[in-house]
Parts: C-alpha cells; sequence; structure tokens
C-alpha cells in the first residue's frame, strides 16, 4: 500500500480545513448549537421527558447524527470535486495508487472533519444537559461507521456533480430533511402507527436509533438492523467507487 501518496492527500485535505476554520468547524458546531437551545427551550418546555430521558439530553444523539452525515457529505464532496473543477485530478490518477488507497485519503480525511465537529457538539452539548452513555463501544462504532459511510457517499456525489448547486442539493435537500424526520428531535413511537411504518422507509432512523440506542439504551429499531443497514450502506458506497474507478466515471478527460 503506498501510504506515503495517502499521508500527503490526506494532510492537503486536512491543511485546508485550516485555512477555512471559520467555515469547516465554526459555523456547523453553531449552528447545531443553536438547534440544540431553540428546540430545547421551545419542546423542552412541552416535553419533559422522553422514555424517561430528558428532553434536552434526548434530542443530542440526533444532532449529532445530523452533523456528522451532513458534513462528512460535504466534506468528501467538495473535496474530490475541486480537484475536477481545477483538472488537477488527473495529476492524481496518474499517480501509482489503487483506487482504495485514492479512496482512503480523500474519505479519512472528510471522516476525520465530521468526527472532529461531532465530539466538539458532543462536548458542548455536555455543559447543557446531563450525557449517559450505556454502551460507550457501539457509541463509537456507529459514531466512525457513519461518519465514513457518509464520506463515501459524498465522494460519490463529487464525482457525480456538474456544479456547485448540484453539490448542496444532496446535503441540503435530502439528507438534512431525512435527519429532521428520522427521529432526531422525536420518539417514532410517539408517531400515530400509519406514519411509523412510512417513517421506517427512511434509511436515517436506523443510524440515529442505533447511536441514541448507544447512549440510553433506547431504540426505535433494532440495534442490530441498525448496525446492519450502516454497514450495507458502507459497502454498497464503496462498490459505486470501485464502479466509479474502473469504468472512468466523469474521470476520464
Amino acid at each position: 500500500m503506498n501510504l506515503r501518496a495517502i499521508q500527503a492527500i490526506y494532510l492537503s485535505e486536512m491543511a485546508r480545513t485550516g485555512r477555512t476554520i471559520m467555515q469547516s468547524v465554526v459555523s456547523p458546531v453553531i449552528s447545531t448549537v443553536l438547534y440544540f437551545v431553540v428546540f430545547g427551550a421551545a419542546i423542552g418546555s412541552r416535553i419533559s421527558e422522553i422514555n424517561g430521558v430528558s428532553y434536552g439530553a434526548f434530542i443530542v444523539p440526533g444532532l449529532i447524527m445530523m452533523s456528522l452525515m451532513t458534513q462528512s457529505l460535504s466534506n468528501a464532496a467538495y473535496g474530490i470535486y475541486f480537484p475536477r473543477f481545477t483538472g488537477t485530478i488527473y495529476e492524481l490518477l496518474s499517480a501509482p495508487m489503487s483506487f482504495f488507497e485514492f479512496t482512503i485519503a480523500f474519505v479519512g480525511a472528510a471522516a476525520t472533519k465530521a468526527i472532529l465537529i461531532g465530539v466538539i457538539i458532543f462536548i458542548t452539548a455536555s455543559f447543557f444537559v446531563d450525557l449517559q452513555i450505556q454502551h460507550p463501544f457501539w457509541m463509537i462504532a456507529f459514531f466512525v461507521l457513519t461518519a465514513v459511510s457518509f464520506s463515501l457517499f459524498g465522494f460519490i456525489i463529487g464525482i457525480w456533480a456538474e456544479n456547485f448547486e448540484q453539490l448542496q442539493f444532496v446535503p441540503l435537500l435530502i439528507v438534512t430533511p431525512l435527519s429532521f424526520l428520522g427521529g432526531s428531535f422525536y420518539s417514532i413511537s410517539m408517531l400515530p402507527e400509519l406514519w411509523q411504518k412510512v417513517t421506517y422507509l427512511n434509511p436515517v432512523v436506523y443510524l440515529i436509533s442505533g447511536f441514541r440506542w448507544s447512549f440510553y439504551g433506547q431504540a426505535d429499531v433494532g440495534v442490530a438492523i441498525s448496525l446492519g443497514m450502516t454497514l450495507l450502506f458502507l459497502f454498497v458506497s464503496l462498490g459505486i467507487i470501485h464502479w466509479i474507478f474502473r469504468t472512468g466515471y466523469k474521470l476520464k478527460a
């Protein structure tokens, strides 16, 4: 494995984050904290707790996952799109690297940035509410798997997109609404039976449910199903990326 090439691309992507710290880190953290304050104050005054967990603490896993998904996707999409936009992608593709090494570098950097933001949000939320982590191993597992899965998905979006509007389309108009409707701010069991069945068609439900279970031991969906759906999404995304490099889709001049 060409570790030096992976390291070079990874460090370059991480350095770009350092040059845009306000946009890359500060802005999403502030936005998520505002969600927490607004929803916690507006809805928390009417709903004191859900299944024995205070409402403020209940929404923290959902907020972290929402931020993790959108940031992973956006970071990876922009990370691969800019080399395509500037034409430097062809220099990178000519390097002695396999598609797997190429993907590790870009996806690893995107996932690292998203995980950093998620950790900052977690630490910030701990000052406002009492957070419990009943299953720390599974919390880290869902945390990392989600970051990597959506970074892979973002990598695909970055190769597919033809302009900046298409880059923003999926995070803003698909992932964010699915996060809101996937139980970030409520338990699926609070919905009427018909809407519960409809909600289970939302793949984000399984990610949020599994992550919340690692905190409080409560889940809207079986933990094994949540983990399976996360792994399925990861391997499907990896398979699509393999196909992209094998066929040269949107990568050949």
